[in-house]
């Protein structure tokens, strides 16, 4: 298994920059580890996507179709 140890303080910039000299295999390592911790969403976020789901339920027309509001953008 290959290692890297690091002890240096990096500016996020910095961190960027030497993320983007890895492979694009080992990039996708690192954005894996990043995407598949657990991450708790608030559960004020969850009431705010729950009440947009059940008014969206309630009154389908309230819905914008993506494809139309996309060539407005």
């Amino acid at each position: 298994m290959e290692t890297i140890k690091l002890n240096i303080d990096l500016s996020l910039n910095q961190l960027i920059e030497a993320i983007k000299q890895l492979s694009p295999k080992d990039r996708l390592k690192i954005n894996d580890v990043i995407w598949n911790d657990n991450i708790e969403i608030p559960v004020e976020h969850q009431k705010i996507v729950l009440d947009r789901m059940a008014k969206s339920k309630a009154n389908p027309k309230r819905l914008l179709d993506w494809d139309e509001v996309s060539k407005n953008l």
